[in-house]
C-alpha cells in the first residue's frame, strides 16, 4: 500500500489492482503512477494498492488457495474463512477510511474485455466517477453481492470498476487507458489540475448479453473488441475441423462489443462474445460517426486487443 497526500484537504480515494490475482493490468497501471517522479496530487489523499490479493498474485491465480473468490467475500468477518478475514481487513483498513474507490480488473481466462467502467449509476458519486473516468462504454448495475465495488458503495464509499484486457498480461493500451482514467477521476475531484480527457462519445449500457455457441467447432470472428455492431450483423462463424460451416451467429440488437472469447476452439453452450445493448435513442451507425480519430487511444486498443483473435470478413466464410 502506498499513500500520496496533497498539501490541501480533500477527499481520500483508493485505487486497487489484482483483487483477482491473475488480473495484473491494474497492477501495471498503478506501478506507472508509482514510478512517475512527477506524479503528485494537490489535494486530498490517494491510496494505491498494486496487488490486493497477494496470495493469488504469487500463484498466478484468480482465487485464493482455498479456491474462494475474494471479490465475492466483502465486507467479510474477522472470524470467518481466509477470504472473509482478508476482505474484512480490506474493508476495515482501507475502504472505511476512503470517500471514493477505483478497482481495476480484466476479463477472466481465455477472454478479453474492451475497456469499460462499471458501477451503480443510481448512486450520484458512482455516476460522477464513471462519467469522468473517460471510457466509451459505461455499464450500469449494482454488481454481484460480495463484490468490492458493490459493498464499498453500499457502505458509503462510491466505487467503480474498470474492466480491460486479459489475465496474466500487462497490455500497454489497457495500462494507458487505466492511467488516463485515474487522472480523470482525480481531476474531477479537484485533486489534480487540468482538463478531463473524454472520448468523442460515451454510451451507458443497461442491458448486456453473452452470445453462446450453439454448436461446437472452430470459430472465426467477424467483429473486433469495442466495435459497434448492428442488429443481425454476423458476429462469428463456427466451422467443423474440415472447414465446413456449422453455424453463423448474429447480433440480436445494435450493440457495442464488450468482451470476446480468445480461444477459437469452442463447445456447445460456450460463451463467445459479450454485447452491450445500445440505448433505444441511439444506434451503431450513429455512434460510428463519433468515433475517435484513427491515431487515438481507442483505435490503439482495438489493434492490441484483437492481435490474438481470428477475425475475417463474413463474405470470406466460403472461400
Amino acid at each position: 500500500m502506498h499513500v500520496r497526500r496533497g498539501l490541501k484537504e480533500g477527499p481520500t480515494v483508493f485505487v486497487t489492482g489484482a483483487l483477482h490475482g491473475d488480473e495484473i493490468n491494474g497492477t501495471g497501471a498503478i506501478q506507472q503512477l508509482l514510478i512517475d517522479p512527477t506524479f503528485e496530487i494537490d489535494r486530498g489523499t490517494l491510496v494505491l494498492v498494486p496487488v490486493l490479493n497477494m496470495l493469488g498474485f504469487e500463484r498466478h491465480e484468480r482465487y485464493l488457495p482455498d479456491r474462494r473468490d475474494l471479490n465475492r467475500s466483502f465486507p467479510g468477518t474477522p472470524t470467518g474463512s481466509l477470504a472473509s478475514r482478508m476482505a474484512y481487513r480490506v474493508f476495515d483498513e482501507l475502504v472505511s477510511r476512503c470517500d471514493f474507490g477505483i478497482d481495476l480488473h480484466t476479463a477472466s481466462v481465455r477472454r478479453t474485455n474492451y475497456p469499460n467502467v462499471r458501477g451503480d449509476l443510481t448512486n450520484p458519486g458512482v455516476k460522477r466517477l464513471a462519467m469522468a473516468f473517460g471510457c466509451e462504454v459505461i455499464m450500469d448495475g449494482i454488481g454481484p453481492a460480495g463484490a468490492l465495488r458493490s459493498e464499498a458503495t453500499a457502505s458509503g464509499c462510491p466505487t467503480v470498476v474498470m474492466e480491460g484486457g486479459e489475465v496474466s498480461k500487462v497490455e500497454p493500451g489497457i495500462v494507458e487507458s487505466a492511467v488516463r482514467g485515474i487522472y480523470n477521476v482525480l481531476r474531477e475531484l479537484d485533486m489534480l489540475p487540468g482538463e478531463i480527457e473524454r472520448p468523442r462519445y460515451q454510451v451507458i449500457v443497461e442491458q448486456s448479453k453473452w452470445l453462446r455457441a450453439n454448436k461446437g467447432g472452430f470459430m472465426q470472428f467477424h467483429i473486433l473488441p469495442g466495435e459497434l455492431v448492428e442488429r443481425e450483423q454476423p458476429v462469428a462463424t463456427i466451422y467443423d475441423l474440415f472447414g465446413h460451416v456449422q453455424t453463423t451467429i448474429a447480433s440480436p440488437f445494435d450493440a457495442v462489443v464488450i468482451g470476446m472469447n480468445t480461444l477459437p476452439a469452442v463447445s456447445p453452450g460456450e460463451p463467445i462474445c459479450h454485447l452491450g445493448q445500445l440505448p433505444d435513442d441511439t444506434s451503431a451507425s450513429k455512434l460510428r460517426k463519433s468515433r475517435l480519430q484513427e491515431d487515438g487511444l481507442e483505435e490503439k486498443l482495438v489493434d492490441q486487443l484483437s492481435s490474438n483473435i481470428a477475425v475475417v470478413a463474413p463474405e470470406d466464410n466460403d472461400s
